[in-house]
């Protein structure tokens, strides 16, 4: 899978492991570590964003990845989850690189990626402390929704999810 837009932000299907999607995990978790004082210990592995049951894709411009986001299939449980869940993971775009309207582009890819895949709604958690996150999300129609999984006990972190198809 590769999507080329007119920004020329080049949009490709990488492993997991890829060493570009570790390297852009390595500096989102950064971010979190900042922001919050630790790592998103939500368990994740490679096996969860292998096609047909997940994607993880990283952006890039020229020959520099300066974006990635994930999603993962989800079929309950429930309340957190609901048979035909796309949960969306690892949204990132460098410093350098925002402003471009990359995350927008990053986040329609996942979602229409998993509508290809069967997915029905996606659900994503955030934080408090990312504004253009929330602006991002609740612009791009999703609506808030109680929280769920390792964070629901935490008061800076804000679900949201979006019906897909």
């Amino acid at each position: 899978m590769e999507l080329h837009n007119k920004d020329d932000l080049r949009i490709v299907g990488v492993p997991y492991g890829h060493p570009d999607a570790v390297g852009l995990i390595a500096r989102v978790q950064q971010v979190y570590v900042e922001l919050y004082g630790t790592e998103d210990v939500t368990p994740m592995g490679p096996d969860d964003f292998t096609p047909p049951s997940g994607l993880f894709v990283v952006g890039y411009r020229g020959g520099e990845a300066v974006a990635c986001g994930a999603w993962r299939a989800h079929d309950g449980p429930a309340p957190d989850f609901l048979a035909g869940d796309a949960e969306i993971k690892r949204m990132y775009v460098t410093e350098a690189a925002r402003g471009r309207g990359y995350a927008r582009m990053i986040l329609r890819e996942l979602e229409r990626t998993a509508v290809l895949s069967g997915r029905k709604r996606a659900v994503l958690e955030t934080g408090t402390k990312q504004p253009a996150a929330i602006a991002l999300y609740t612009s791009s129609d999703y609506t808030e929704i109680p929280k769920f999984g390792l964070h629901t006990g935490m008061p800076e972190i804000v679900c949201y999810g979006k019906t897909l198809c």
